[in-house]
């Protein structure tokens, strides 16, 4: 017969976890998904954890580098594969993979949309930075122009930041009001000036973000497929 295992040592009554990095933006991450980014404060952060706020500091200089560790950590759970040959797939999974993101992380979404205009981009986070890198790589390869990945790059996020913005908004919306003209509030607008947007009325509050945002792709991938392909495009080497 074996031998019993000796039990793991148990940690001392009391005794505190050592802080790395790692465990405070994971902290910070928790208390901004639960409460918004307003309630991230060193000294609520240092409540949380049971520490001393300044002791904090160590690990993020001010509140502005806990937001961008935050970014980060957010950012990291996002796979981008840049040798990946098929970059058509691999940007409608990245979609599909950031709306995950967005979801799940809903009070990091407007960090993510509009810090990074008020940070220069050599001063951003390198975790930030990572996956347009990365999707730049991955167009290159695909055989666009270097300033033509850039522009589409732009266009690809601008479609799913304003897609998911789009799509966390509609959770604003009251889903216990089963009459979708009353629900959307489309029943205050004139028929006469409106009739598009009434008739679509049941369309807009049946909203299937997933569904939206793939049919948004089809519809950019589409047009980059036959940009690439033109007489004169840039053909991958």
């Amino acid at each position: 017969m074996l031998p019993e295992a000796n039990p793991a040592p148990q940690a001392a009554p009391g005794k505190k976890q050592r802080l790395t990095r790692e465990l405070v933006l994971s902290a910070a991450l928790t208390l901004v998904d639960a409460e918004g980014l307003d309630a991230l404060t060193m000294r609520r952060l240092g409540q949380e954890l049971g520490r001393d706020p300044m002791g904090l500091y160590r690990y993020a200089e001010n509140r502005a580098a806990l937001l961008d560790g935050v970014s980060e950590l957010v950012l990291n759970e996002l796979a981008i594969i840049p040798n990946d040959p098929d970059w058509q797939s691999q940007l409608r999974r990245i979609a599909h993979d950031l709306r995950l993101l967005a979801l799940r992380h809903p009070n990091v979404v407007p960090l993510l949309v509009t810090r990074p205009l008020s940070t220069p981009l050599g001063l951003r986070p390198l975790g930030t930075l990572r996956p347009l890198e990365q999707i730049l790589g991955l167009l290159i390869d695909a055989g666009f122009a270097p300033e033509d990945a850039l522009h589409v790059y732009r266009a690809y996020y601008g479609f799913l930041y304003g897609h998911i913005l789009n799509e966390l908004q509609e959770f604003i919306v009251d889903p216990d009001e089963n009459e979708a003209l009353l629900r959307l509030g489309l029943h205050r607008l004139p028929a006469k000036d409106f009739p598009h947007l009434r008739t679509l009325a049941p369309v807009l509050a049946d909203y299937d973000g997933m569904a939206e945002l793939d049919e948004g792709i089809t519809i950019l991938l589409s047009g980059l497929a036959a940009r690439l392909s033109l007489p004169g495009a840039p053909t991958a080497p």
